[in-house]
């Protein structure tokens, strides 16, 4: 492959080798959850989380894809370990997605089509672009987003396969914070003031985007005891004390730059559901075309 000049790499013990090992060891798929416990939830309730899920499902299916894209740039920088973990990333991704789907399928409902959360397409372009250190910044964001509403969802214990589920993806995605905040503090102290800003920068872009898809279903947090606004203040907080650590962090922080920054984000009301109509999982033919493209872009070397 163009710009892999070693066959016999360095392997050195670090922390990204022992996250590998630590995640080959922890794999599971869907087939190990029990599906036999019936859906507990309301017909509303269950609208309300496949709505809300909607942002988690497809970052996942994005990261899954977008890691694949980054390995070769992994590989020409000699970043063996990094490569490993990354490589165990993608099967992380692979089975959320998995798992979630079959979620859809039982709940009887669809995530939210791009027309109705626009926001989607604005977030994974955002982190798209750069080198591998924004891309990793991205996912550190990503993760936070998709540990905090887990968590949110699981502490009402609502729905026994979904709340199983989430334990199992909660273990995965805090491999993959130790490995954001590990990668991120070694490539932040080789960064200059402006490249640094430009961080900082792109932390407040993705939070604009994450509360304008907040507020389309803040109906739906609601009819799940989810409040809004504080989901959106323990994200902020999470990432703010990751920035800390990893050295991007503000003299003067601003407050969260939150809806009043944003444009095109009014709310949008869910329908109720009919009695008796089932809706399954079914994503338009060309979905994978501009998937493809959105995580197809060329990344800049680090």
């Amino acid at each position: 492959m163009r710009g892999i000049t070693r066959v016999f790499p360095d392997l050195e013990e670090d922390l990204l080798l022992q996250l590998f090992h630590k995640g080959a060891k922890a794999n599971w798929t869907s087939r190990d959850l029990d599906w036999a416990p019936p859906v507990t939830l309301s017909s509303r309730q269950r609208q309300a989380l496949a709505r809300l899920l909607t942002p988690v499902y497809f970052g996942e299916q994005t990261a899954m894809a977008g890691a694949s894209n980054i390995l070769p740039q992994l590989m020409r920088a000699g970043e063996t370990t990094a490569q490993l973990y990354v490589a165990s990333f993608i099967m992380d991704e692979a089975r959320h997605f998995e798992a979630l789907t079959r979620v859809y399928t039982r709940m009887g409902f669809d995530p939210l089509g791009l027309r109705e959360i626009p926001e989607l397409l604005r977030y994974h372009h955002r982190i798209r672009q750069g080198d591998r250190a924004d891309w990793v910044w991205g996912i550190l964001f990503s993760d936070v987003i998709a540990k905090h509403f887990y968590r949110s969802f699981g502490l009402g214990g609502r729905d026994a396969v979904f709340g199983t589920m989430s334990t199992r993806i909660l273990q995965d995605e805090s491999r993959h914070l130790a490995f954001a905040e590990h990668y991120l503090r070694r490539s932040v102290a080789r960064m200059d003031t402006a490249r640094r800003r430009s961080m900082i920068g792109m932390r407040d872009d993705l939070f604009r985007i994450l509360t304008a898809m907040t507020e389309r279903v803040r109906a739906d947090a609601a009819a799940l005891e989810v409040d809004a606004d504080e989901y959106l203040g323990a994200v902020w907080a999470d990432v703010e004390t990751f920035g800390k650590r990893i050295g991007l962090h503000d003299p003067d922080p601003p407050d969260p730059p939150l809806t009043s920054l944003i444009t095109d984000s009014s709310p949008v009301s869910a329908p109720e559901p009919s009695p008796g109509t089932n809706f399954f999982v079914s994503l338009p033919a060309c979905f994978g075309c501009l998937l493809t493209l959105i995580c197809g872009q060329r990344l800049a070397p680090a």
